[in-house]
């Protein structure tokens, strides 16, 4: 492992980059109206496949949109629907101070399954965001990880090959996922372990 080359290093978004909170999305909904939140996450949970078809880009942003407006009963608009449904990001410092020393040395590329919505208006004016050479969303590659598709679209991008890729994702499968194309790749499970996983690989 000491003497592989890796040249791109792929980062996951959500609860890598940054953390997310549904709880903040419930808890504004039922301050709209009693249970109204508990509602929307019943329906959410029951109906995943509405979230997964929309970071695929599969369903448009009007019909997702529409689609939970009519569960919430409409009392709220679709502006404030926007705003509470994205505002549930922070940032963890830590991994994001890294970005600007891995990127003298490598090639970054932000791997993301994420909806129009969440990019607008939760995520979209991070600063790091400029040190990715290049974003690879779920909505855009028309895939979502752990769908061979989407990790052959980073390498599309890249032009390098797959076994000079790295991974980094909380998920395990899509981890997996990535192995299976090929790349190197780690579970993230907090900052420490990550350097650990990076300098083992002389990579830090």
């Amino acid at each position: 492992m000491q003497n592989k080359k890796y040249s791109v290093i792929v980062f996951d978004l959500g609860n890598v980059l940054i953390p997310f909170n549904y709880d903040l999305v419930i808890e504004r909904f039922n301050n709209v109206e009693p249970n109204l939140g508990n509602k929307f996450l019943e329906y959410y949970k029951a109906n995943y496949k509405i979230h997964r078809g929309f970071e695929r880009g599969d369903v448009s942003t009007d019909e997702f949109i529409n689609k939970m407006m009519e569960v919430l009963d409409h009392k709220i608009d679709k502006e404030t629907f926007c705003n509470y449904y994205s505002k549930i990001f922070t940032v963890n410092k830590n991994v994001v101070e890294l970005l600007p020393i891995l990127k003298n040395k490598y090639k970054l590329v932000l791997l993301s399954n994420t909806d129009p919505i969440h990019k607008e208006y939760g995520w979209k004016n991070y600063e790091f965001l400029k040190y990715f050479d290049k974003l690879v969303l779920s909505y855009e590659a028309n895939a979502v990880k752990p769908e061979q598709k989407i990790y052959k679209a980073v390498e599309d991008f890249t032009k390098l090959p797959y076994s000079e890729h790295i991974f980094i994702d909380d998920i395990a499968d899509y981890v997996e996922g990535a192995r299976n194309a090929g790349w190197d790749a780690v579970q993230f499970t907090g900052y420490e372990k990550l350097v650990e996983d990076l300098k083992q690989r002389k990579i830090l």
